[in-house]
């Protein structure tokens, strides 16, 4: 019996500790717990950060690229508008030589071949103008129009109606949508 106590006292020794250490195992599992919420709240706030980095990184990027295809269309726009802005002026330094030409070919010529090689040349200087885009603007009877038309005289009782171009002293003209030189013209008052 003595044999049967003491197995009973090692049971209930081995029963203690036991329960002993199930209590030291519970705080201990509950710190693993609370070790695995805080590694992944940690993981989930650097995968907030790298994202916001993210987000930041693709923003700038955004950014940069419109900077850039605003900075390609705009010096394609000065580069267009340059060579455009050197053929007018070339033309515009052109337009006193067209003039010249047209005054001199309303004169009498004795010489019909001589007057026929200079009706070439002005048609060839008329087709290189048109290749350029360049057109007369047409003054004579149009409604007088600031952006188009210099008034320096005003003509009262003419065939045309009150302010509508009734001369013109020194033809107008254009390049594609720009002006080159506006006409010259006398405007009829009534």
């Amino acid at each position: 019996m003595t044999e049967q106590i003491n197995i009973e006292e090692e049971i209930l020794e081995n029963t203690e500790a036991d329960e002993e250490t199930a209590a030291q195992e519970i705080p201990e599992e509950t710190t693993d717990e609370d070790d695995a919420v805080s590694e992944y709240n940690d993981v989930a706030a650097q995968i907030a950060d790298l994202e916001e980095k993210l987000e930041e990184a693709n923003e700038k990027y955004v950014r940069l690229f419109a900077e850039y295809d605003n900075y390609r269309k705009r010096t394609a726009r000065e580069k267009s508008d340059t060579y455009a802005n050197a053929s007018a002026k070339c033309i515009e330094n052109l337009l006193p030589v067209v003039d010249s030409y047209e005054r001199s070919l309303e004169f009498e010529c004795s010489d019909e071949n001589f007057k026929n090689g200079m009706v070439m040349i002005f048609n060839q200087l008329k087709e290189f103008m048109a290749k350029m885009n360049v057109t007369e603007i047409e003054a004579l009877g149009a409604e007088f129009d600031p952006n188009f038309h210099n008034a320096i005289q005003q003509l009262p009782d003419t065939d045309y109606a009150d302010n509508h171009v009734c001369a013109v002293f020194q033809k107008g003209y254009m390049m594609g949508d720009k002006l080159i030189r506006p006409a010259m013209v006398a405007v009829a008052k009534d």
